[in-house]
């Protein structure tokens, strides 16, 4: 009945809380996690907390991280525990503590799932100290980085954006150093700088292909500047497109990879040529901000999210608060159609 009662919600959301969103033909969207807060300026708005990251469980279950106000326009700290939300979307008012998942950590990025465990980085900024988690049942354990010994440096400085390859081998995007580290699926380190580039951020992967998002030459994600996403696959490393900031990415069920632009109010699938296109645009202030694919699974399935894209939205620029969004269409033919297919 609670399901039910979210999900009746969740539709019943305002028409315009889309409107801003140019879609392709054949193409529907829908709120999917919304909520009452309050604007920047004390209005009265809609939304939940700001949100930079998204997962889903096998079985239906959203979980987001919010660490988004270092990304309003300053370096602030935060510390916050995971959100879940049940299969069906919320609406959140009152008390939203009963959306908590796991303990409070600071600065948390969720990275990646691996079963039933969820893969988060957080950071001290003031320590330059980094660690890699995985959280089960709402409990985290340490599963590289922390204090290291006396006289040694810091395995991690500002790890954010985590993969798995097919293997199971985990990779972190480390922003103050610099590179990407390769760790076996035990969380020891087998490459400390598999990929060397200015400033990587995000990371996505599908079998033996990795793309890494990195802000290059730009100081701060919230800034304008230019943006490199990196293809690796074996021994082939190179950009496959220069220029967006990304502010999330994830590879769709047909293996391309998506990409959510912030500055340019876009998201947009790469090619494996480097080409690009656009699939949805933003008008009127609003903007991606991240964005993930719900997995095909029986549960899934039968809560109608299986292979479908969950976005993470700005309001006209109120970056204090996000809605979720719900876009449901034939990507993968869209994009076969248009771009050549990864190589």
């Amino acid at each position: 009945m609670r399901r039910a009662a979210l999900v009746l919600l969740a539709l019943l959301a305002p028409a315009a809380a889309h409107a801003e969103m140019r879609l392709p033909p054949g193409f529907s969207a829908e709120v999917y996690v919304t909520g009452s807060g309050e604007a920047p300026d004390g209005r009265a708005a809609v939304g939940i907390p700001s949100t930079t990251s998204l997962a889903f469980d096998a079985a239906g279950m959203l979980y987001t991280a919010r660490s988004g106000r270092r990304y309003r326009g300053g370096e602030i700290e935060d510390l916050w525990p995971l959100f879940r939300f049940p299969a069906g979307g919320a609406r959140v008012t009152g008390n939203v503590a009963r959306y908590f998942y796991g303990p409070p950590l600071l600065n948390l990025q969720l990275g990646a799932l691996r079963g039933q465990e969820l893969l988060v980085t957080t950071f001290d900024r003031d320590r330059g100290l980094g660690v890699l988690y995985r959280i089960v049942d709402g409990r985290a354990e340490l599963l590289a980085g922390g204090t290291p010994p006396p006289g040694e440096p810091p395995l991690f400085k500002q790890p954010e954006g985590v993969a798995l390859d097919a293997a199971g081998n985990i990779y972190v995007a480390d922003r103050q150093h610099g590179a990407v580290m390769k760790l076996d699926p035990a969380g020891r380190v087998l490459d400390p700088r598999w990929l060397t580039l200015s400033r990587p951020r995000l990371l996505a992967a599908r079998g033996e292909r990795v793309w890494v998002a990195a802000d290059g030459d730009t100081e701060a994600p919230w800034l304008s500047g230019t943006g490199e996403i990196w293809v690796i696959r074996g021994q082939e490393r190179r950009v496959a497109l220069s220029g967006p900031i990304v502010a999330g990415m994830d590879v769709s069920p047909g293996g391309h990879l998506v990409v959510a632009d912030r500055h340019g109010a876009r998201i947009l699938a790469v090619g494996g040529d480097g080409t690009s296109i656009d699939i949805v645009t933003f008008s009127d202030g609003d903007a991606p901000r991240a964005l993930g694919w719900a997995p095909n699974t029986e549960a899934t399935r039968r809560a109608g999210v299986a292979g479908h894209l969950f976005v993470v939205v700005t309001r006209r620029g109120a970056w204090s608060l996000n809605e979720i969004v719900r876009i449901s269409g034939p990507f993968d033919e869209l994009i076969r159609a248009r771009l050549p297919a990864p190589r």
